[in-house]
């Protein structure tokens, strides 16, 4: 894909180092010569000096042929224009780092097909860690409406032993709740199980449940006080 980024600070640089790394085409746009002539020795990306609401400059980083723009500009004001421009010369996919709540709406109607708040990945990160120690890692969808998380099994765990057909059927096993995910060891990679999966001692799953099922899920995989109801 080719990935127009504007704004080359540490959120810009980094993304445009991850999105190299996955094998991606990148051209970055600043205002800033310093920190343009920074990712272009350290990156090796192409690099656009000049104001990334210019339509000149973003003909010349190539916004025509863009298959997604990232719009990391320091000021929501920079970014909601960014995004219209992005529209306007037909790319069909377009995020946004959104800095204040207000913009949510503006964002939506200029063309946005993503929109990231910081804040709000910030806190909703720390509120998890804090809530929800035993997660490795959590994911929100749909508006909260579903959670993805990742847990490791501790050796003595109930569901050690087990294959997932009859963890699903076992009642303290939430409704709605799916296992889409099983890495048996750190070194083997994730794999889809099935109803035969045997979970193993410090093993990992990926889940999908809902918000509010998120503790009795804890409970019945790092719970240890003897086998739960089948």
């Amino acid at each position: 894909m080719y990935v127009v980024i504007a704004g080359a600070g540490l959120i810009g640089m980094n993304l445009a180092q991850k999105l190299v790394d996955l094998g991606h085409t990148v051209a970055l746009v600043d205002i800033d010569p310093v920190a343009c002539r920074y990712v272009r020795e350290q990156l090796g990306v192409m690099v656009f000096e000049g104001s990334a609401v210019s339509t000149d400059v973003l003909i010349e980083a190539g916004i025509r042929k863009a298959d997604a723009v990232a719009a990391v500009l320091r000021d929501d004001a920079l970014n909601l224009a960014m995004v219209a421009l992005s529209k306007h010369y037909g790319v069909s996919r377009i995020l946004v780092r959104m800095r204040h709540r207000d913009f949510a709406e503006p964002y939506r109607i200029a063309g946005a097909t993503s929109i990231i708040s910081t804040v709000d990945l910030a806190v909703s990160t720390m509120v998890n860690a804090i809530e929800y120690p035993e997660v490795e890692s959590m994911m929100h969808f749909e508006q909260d409406q579903i959670e993805v998380i990742k847990l490791c099994i501790p050796p003595a765990s109930n569901v050690v032993g087990r294959n997932l057909a009859q963890i699903a059927q076992d009642s303290n096993f939430p409704k709605g709740s799916l296992i889409i995910g099983y890495q048996a060891h750190p070194h083997e990679d994730l794999v889809i199980p099935d109803g035969n999966t045997v979970l193993e001692a410090e093993a990992t799953v990926l889940l999908v449940t809902k918000p509010g099922a998120i503790h009795q899920i804890i409970q019945l995989f790092q719970g240890t006080n003897g086998r739960s109801q089948r």
